[in-house]
Parts: structure tokens; sequence; C-alpha cells
């Protein structure tokens, strides 16, 4: 990175409160709207908790403003700002938003503007037409009485110490169709009193070269005044729409968390950010702060109960996840091979995904990721002869054949179905069974389902199970929902005395995916079985097959033999045993009834 501007001690010249900053040439105010525009995305549906809650986590990594929603428009937004009120903002103004006066009555007479004043919101944003086309067929109003509108507005609430941001609503529109028009409003908006202008390309329609131009060309025109930018994603450029605008002199940068917004949505503050930050060196939030950028997007995808996109530039968790073989084995010599920034700087992490597609780098670099010791590129090569490197020279080759022989069952499998990109926990067992040593902590010796359906009790489902503990082996029985459901709850029992833990592992997620649909109820099916110790520890594991019985119990077996010997580090019964002949315990044992077949019924 370049050097920012600094004051005499070194430091970054701090932000005041409500987000101005002092003395900084190349800085970049931030203004979120994920709590109004993100809030008009197609599913999601906020709370008035769920906005305090995304609220506090935008200031704690430093956003200048953070608007809160339209006053005037639902009781939800209202009771928000008398929250908001009442607590601490260590960095962010919280703004109100709102449009100009209505057309042919006084402002103090205009029912939104009083709500924006009654909220006691210490900024606000009003929102009024720039595009004549609106003026003339949306607002009906003659194109003198919109800049009236315009003026009188911003003046009212300034009047009353409110600090005023206007929006010009299809500026970029606006400017095409009527420049001179498109740049009254805005002089009417600073008349007013107005301390920033913001250009909005809300049809989403504008291209980059395009905003830098009108953006240079309306600074040359309105002279002092600060601009931002609020751009909509309808072309897929409001990300850089938003960054050739502050090339150009924006000052203020509007947009959303993950670019939540009506339609395609608006611009990504988790991509304008770091932009601004590590490519445009501007700077828009607290030094540090940007290591927080990707927790506080997957804390708003899972407050909005929307899946991140894991391809998202930055924060996604494939942003940094390298698959190629020919990547993986450059990654290895020089992480900077295949990466444009450090994945830390925005607090995510670089990862290595396992596939048909990988290089023995790729199993070596999962390997690592997973704890699990192989020899490396170099491994046995040693310049010195004695038998200690004659030892090592044996392992690195050993290693080396384990590695080769992983990769090749990997492509094996794959080319059958299976699929490991998000089955980490699947690769590490196929890693381990290679170690020397290696001890499954239980060995599967046969499994049968049935699925009946009786008259009076319905359709169920009874599997029994057959499994050796060291030297004692277990028949057990268990009913189910479902056939995946019944051998859950029958392998739990079979493991139970031996491993108690298993009672604390719990379903997360059952996946069931038809690989090839054309040969109907003959497909091949791929299962992923993700699951959870009830604490922080997470694993998915995968299985397919043509008969979807045996894909789900590849992947429940690999479920519970990673539990027991990655998370637990268990890799013997923890209790003594000795030889048996095959004990009968048949029943209803304990599992987890979301594991059942009800979804899989193809099978």
């Amino acid at each position: 990175m370049n050097e920012r501007n600094h004051s005499a001690d070194g430091q970054a010249p701090p932000a005041t409160a409500g987000g101005s900053r002092v003395d900084v040439v190349d800085s970049v105010d931030i203004y979120d709207t994920t709590l109004r525009d993100g809030a008009q995305t197609e599913g999601i549906a906020f709370t008035c908790d769920d906005k305090l809650r995304i609220a506090r986590r935008l200031d704690q990594l430093g956003i200048a403003f953070i608007e809160g929603g339209w006053p005037g428009s639902n009781p939800k937004d209202i009771a928000f700002f008398e929250h908001a009120r009442d607590m601490e903002w260590q960095h962010a103004a919280i703004a109100a938003f709102g449009a100009t006066r209505r057309r042919g009555i006084a402002p103090e007479d205009d029912d939104n503007l009083a709500a924006m004043l009654d909220c006691q919101a210490a900024v606000c944003t009003l929102v009024g037409k720039s595009w004549t086309l609106h003026v003339r067929e949306v607002l009906r109003a003659s194109f003198d009485e919109n800049l009236a509108m315009i003026s009188e507005s911003v003046a009212y609430l300034r009047a009353q110490g409110r600090r005023v941001i206007y929006d010009a609503e299809h500026f970029f529109d606006g400017y095409r169709a009527d420049r001179a028009y498109a740049l009254d409003t805005l002089r009417a908006a600073m008349s007013g009193g107005a301390e920033t202008l913001v250009l909005c390309d809300t049809n989403g329609g504008s291209m980059p070269w395009d905003v830098g131009d009108i953006v240079a060309d309306v600074l040359r025109e309105i002279e002092g005044a600060n601009l931002g930018i609020h751009c909509h994603n309808d072309s897929e450029l409001a990300v850089a729409n938003s960054l050739a605008a502050v090339r150009a002199g924006a000052v203020q940068v509007q947009g959303t968390i993950n670019g939540y917004g009506e339609r395609c949505g608006n611009a990504n503050l988790c991509a304008v950010i770091p932009d601004l930050e590590l490519k445009l060196d501007r700077r828009c939030v607290p030094q540090d702060a940007l290591t927080k950028l990707y927790d506080l997007a997957h804390f708003v995808a899972e407050v909005a109960n929307c899946a991140l996109n894991e391809s998202m530039a930055y924060v996604g968790r494939s942003a940094f996840a390298h698959k190629g073989g020919i990547h993986v084995a450059a990654m290895r010599r020089n992480e900077h091979s295949y990466q444009h920034i450090a994945p830390a700087q925005v607090g995510n992490n670089m990862r290595v995904v396992v596939s048909e597609l990988s290089g023995r780098g790729n199993l070596l670099s999962k390997a690592e990721e997973l704890g699990l010791r192989f020899e490396g590129e170099d491994g046995g090569k040693h310049a010195d002869h004695d038998a200690a490197s004659d030892e090592r020279k044996n392992s690195g080759d050993r290693d080396e054949e384990s590695v080769q022989a992983v990769l090749a069952e990997i492509k094996d499998l794959e080319s059958r179905g299976f699929a490991f990109e998000a089955a980490d926990s699947s690769v590490a067992l196929l890693l381990k069974r290679r170690k020397p040593g290696y001890t499954p902590p239980f060995q599967l010796l046969a499994y049968s389902v049935v699925v009946e359906h009786r008259s009076v009790l319905g359709t169920f489902a009874e599997a029994t199970v057959k499994v050796q503990v060291g030297d004692q082996r277990y028949h057990t029985a268990a009913e189910g929902q479902g056939p995946v459901h019944a051998l859950d709850r029958a392998l739990r029992k079979a493991l139970v005395a031996d491993f108690p833990q298993v009672q604390n592992f719990h379903l997360a997620d059952y996946k069931v995916r038809i690989l090839d649909g054309e040969h109907a109820t003959a497909a091949t099916t791929r299962v992923l079985i993700e699951t959870t110790d009830g604490g922080d520890h997470r694993w998915v594991t995968v299985g397919a097959s043509d008969n979807i019985i045996e894909a789900s119990w590849r992947a429940l077996a690999d479920s519970f033999e990673y539990g027991l010997t990655e998370t637990y580090g268990q890799t013997e019964n923890t209790q003594n045993t000795q030889n048996t002949d095959d004990k009968d315990k048949r029943g209803n044992g304990d599992g987890q009834a979301a594991m059942n077949l009800a979804t899989a019924a193809a099978g």
C-alpha cells in the first residue's frame, strides 16, 4: 500500500463525530443504506432488533453514516430511531431518509418532513427529482415548483438544526436528458444548505466512463460542492461506477453491505471499502478496521437470513480459495502468485480446495491446513547421508506414495460422483487413513434397512448395523422416520457405549443432489452431511452412489469417524474391551430426528 496522509506523530487523523474527517484530503465518507435500501431486497424483512444489531456492527467498523430508515413510512422505522437516539455511537451519525415536501404545501405542513424531525436523527437525507421525465410525469409539477420543493425542504430542515444530505434521484438519466435542469436541481439543494449533493444512478444503467465525466463536469459547474455517489447494480457496474465517481472527485459513497437492494442491488460496500482502502489509497474506515469486514458481511447475511454469495470478492469464502493444481503449486512457492491482496487484510483466509483438478500441492496444502504432517516437496532430500537422513528420505518417499495414492483415489471417486470441494473432512479422512499406524475408531461389518408401510402405523424404517470397535462387535437395530434416520440411530446405539461423545453429534445439514437425472430413479446421487458437536466444531462429509442409501451411509459413517478422530482425537475406544461374540442390542435408540429420508425418498 502507498503511504497515507498522516499527522506529525505518524498517526492517521481521527474521524470526527458524525463522519466528517479532519484535514484528510484523500478520505471518503461511507454512507450505509443497508437498513433502508438493503431492506428493499426481495426476501429480506429486518425486524427493529435486526436493524439495531446491524447498525451496532456498522458503527464498530467505522462507517461514517448509517441510514436507519424512512420514519414517515412505517412504525418499525420509527421504533428504530426511538432506540437509536438513546444509544452511544462511536463513529457513525444516524441518518433519517425522506422526500422533499409534497407539491402545493409548505414544508412545515408536510407530514414526511415532520416525521424526519420527530425521529431526532442528527442527519436528514432528502431525495428529490433531477430528471425532467419524473418532474413532469411522476410529480406532475412544473420545473420551477420542483426546484422550490428541493430548496425549501432543505432550508426548512437546516433551520431546525439538522444536517442535510441531498440525494439527487435519477441524476445521470436527468443529466443526459437535460443537463442544465439537472444542474439547477443541485444548485437548489445547495442554496438551501445541503452539505453533500449525492448523484444517484437510480436505474443502474450508467457506464463508469460516463459517471466519471459527469461527476467532473458537476464539480466544474458547481463550485465548492461536496459530491457523493449512489449507484444501483442493474448493469453489474455499481462498484465500478462508485470508484469512477471517487476518482473524479466524489467524497462520499453510498451503498449496502453485500450489495443488498431493490432489483439487482446497490453498490456493494464489502467491495467498495477495500477497493478504496487498498486500491485507491483512500481512507474510509479507521485504521485496522478493515479486518472486521469478513465477519461483518457474514453477520449481516445471517441476520438477513440470506445465504452469502461465497464467490463474492474479498468476503466470500471462495474469494481466496485455490482449486487448480498449477495455481496451488505456485502458491506453495509464493503466496502472492495468485492473490491480489493478503486475505487477512479483510479478515478472510486462504483455502486450498481438493478435487479431481488437484495436483499434489493441493493435497500437501490441505494436509497442512488440517494439521496432518506429510513431507513437502523437498521431503527426504538432505545433503547428509547419515541414518537419520536416510530415515527422513524413506519417510518422505512413503509420504509421497501416500499423497499420490490419495490423489488418484480422489480423482477416481469424483469420476463416480463424489465432490470433495465442500467436504474437507472426507479429504482429511482419506489422508489420515494413509498414515502409518492409523486405526479407525470403528469398522462397518454390515448394515441393512427395511422400509415398511402398515395400515395402522403408516410408513416407517428399521435399520440394523453391525460394527466392530476394537475386539468388540456390536449388532444394533433402530427405527426411524426414514432409512437414513434409522441408520443414524442404529449406529449411535452401536458406538455410544465406547464413545459417549457421539451423543453430542447433531445434524446441521443434509443435502442430496441428483447428478444424472436422465437415468431417473437409477441416477447417481451425491449426499453431503454437515455435523456439529454442539459447540464450535462443524464438519462436512460426502458420499455418492447410484443407491441413495449407500451414498448416505458413506457420508454418515465418515461423519462419525471424523468427529471421533479429528474433533476429539479419539482413535481408540474409550473403554477396555474383550473378545466376545456378537451382541444383539435391538430397540429404538436416540438419534437425530432431522436425519430422515423423507427428503430423499427417491432412493
